[in-house]
């Protein structure tokens, strides 16, 4: 068992190699489409490379997420295999959002052994999830 600030150093070493070891400049919330971000996780049980669509209405974070459902085979075929579409995602603090989003299990960020499969995860999903959002940028802004 790690204590918080075990786990904070842990946390924070790994974004730091992260970052590092993949130096680049990441979309993430640069998307220009309001509370639309794509996403890095890493915890105790899993990985996640996300595009989150946070939307306060109702209605825009509908529209937002049916745009999205809508390339979703080419994003499969051409981009990310075994992508998860959720259009009711609860986040831990009880906030719902809609959520797309590719998850590797088995990997721990309190476990340095897990880290290079996690970094490789993450830089090959997020590249191929941001040549995507910049092929069909105009659509889905549109």
């Amino acid at each position: 068992m790690f204590s918080k600030e075990e786990s904070r150093r842990l946390k924070q070493e790994f974004w730091t190699s992260f970052g590092k070891s993949f130096p680049r400049k990441w979309i993430l919330y640069n998307t220009k489409i309001k509370d639309v971000a794509f996403k890095f996780y890493f915890d105790r049980k899993s990985a996640m490379v996300a595009l989150d669509i946070e939307c306060r209405d109702l209605e825009s974070r509908i529209h937002y997420y049916e745009k999205f459902e809508s390339f979703k085979k080419i994003l499969e075929e051409d981009y990310i295999q075994g992508l998860i579409f959720e259009d009711c995602y609860v986040l831990e603090n009880g906030k719902e959002i809609s959520r797309i989003y590719i998850q590797k299990d088995k990997v721990c960020i309190h476990n340095k052994k897990t880290w290079q499969e996690t970094m490789v995860f993450l830089n090959e999903n997020m590249e191929k999830f941001e040549e995507f959002f910049y092929m069909f940028e105009d659509v889905i802004k549109g």
